[in-house]
């Protein structure tokens, strides 16, 4: 289990889409496109290209487009409205039916293409790097996750820091995630000062291809106790939640219809909380409520995250 910060995901677009990357690019970052090829496919292509102009058409840094039945790769720039020469690569690391994932590092002077883990290609830029600010993806593929991942400097896991309003008391609390421990044996945080209301906690990663389950959990201190255990079963379809209190699991709650994980998909969870209930959300869907077991939210003071799963962001807003 690893961590690596993201600091875009776009879960499951419908194709064609055009996807704004904040800020640009930056050289170290990584963008990556997970998919499927359908079985009739012929053509697909991943453009990272300078606005979203249509007329005239916006300028391409970088055309990245599979052709399955010619049999290779090819790559280009488009500027003022003019196709580049050709960069060709013979053969294909894409098959139809088949699902893969695409990562392109941004260098200063050009990227680095991978596809399923292996070097596939290097291409020089012919625009500024910092001109790029969108993500279009067209033709025959499906999209599961599109995200940008910040540079890799081993195990990395993201903080974020936000404010609400004044709490009943009339002081400002302010909600911070601090990493304790994040690696091989999973992901632990410490919610500083506790949670409250209004405050989301958001889980970003992707499922192992050959994942049986992983679990969220929301601590009550360094007492053994959970106040909510958030634990999808890939097995069953099963989305259980519980709690762990005074030595003994709770009656178990179930969702079993309408499953939104997928072995090797990625996903984002957002535990919302409410004045009486955690609302929980999967890839931007409501999915279901949990009415608290420990009512005193400040009490939650801890994060754990294990199981099998990738984690690309951890953080609370």
């Amino acid at each position: 289990m690893s961590a690596r910060h993201s600091r875009q995901v776009f879960v499951k677009p419908v194709v064609p889409f055009a996807w704004t990357i904040r800020g640009g690019l930056v050289p170290g970052e990584t963008v990556l496109v997970e998919g499927r090829v359908p079985p009739d496919a012929d053509r697909f292509q991943v453009d990272l290209t300078c606005g979203s102009g249509v007329s005239p058409r916006a300028d391409v840094l970088f055309h990245f487009n599979p052709r399955l039945k010619k049999g290779h790769v090819v790559c280009n720039t488009l500027q003022d409205g003019r196709w580049g020469p050709e960069e060709i690569l013979r053969g294909v690391p894409f098959a139809a039916g088949a699902a893969f994932e695409l990562m392109v590092l941004v260098l200063r002077d050009g990227f680095k293409v991978a596809v399923n883990g292996a070097h596939l290609l290097d291409y020089k830029h012919r625009l500024a790097l910092e001109r790029a600010d969108t993500l279009a993806v067209s033709g025959k593929v499906h999209v599961a996750a599109v995200a940008v991942l910040s540079p890799a400097t081993g195990v990395t896991t993201p903080v974020r820091t936000g404010e609400r309003g004044a709490d009943e008391e009339g002081e400002k609390a302010e909600a911070r995630l601090r990493t304790v421990a994040s690696g091989d044996g999973g992901f632990l945080g410490e919610l500083v000062g506790g949670l409250r209301e209004r405050v989301s906690v958001v889980i970003r990663g992707r499922a192992l291809r050959e994942a049986e389950s992983f679990a969220v959990d929301l601590l009550v201190g360094e007492n053994g106790d959970t106040a909510l255990r958030f634990n999808p079963r890939f097995g069953s379809q099963t989305l259980a939640l519980n709690s762990f209190l005074s030595g003994s699991w709770g009656d178990e709650e179930r969702r079993v219809d309408d499953y939104p994980f997928g072995p090797g998909l990625y996903f984002e969870v957002i535990f919302r909380c409410e004045a009486d209930r955690f609302r929980v959300a999967v890839n931007g869907v409501h999915r279901l409520d949990y009415k608290y077991r420990v009512p005193d939210l400040r009490r939650i003071t801890r994060l754990r995250v294990t199981g099998d799963l990738s984690l690309t962001d951890v953080c609370l807003m």
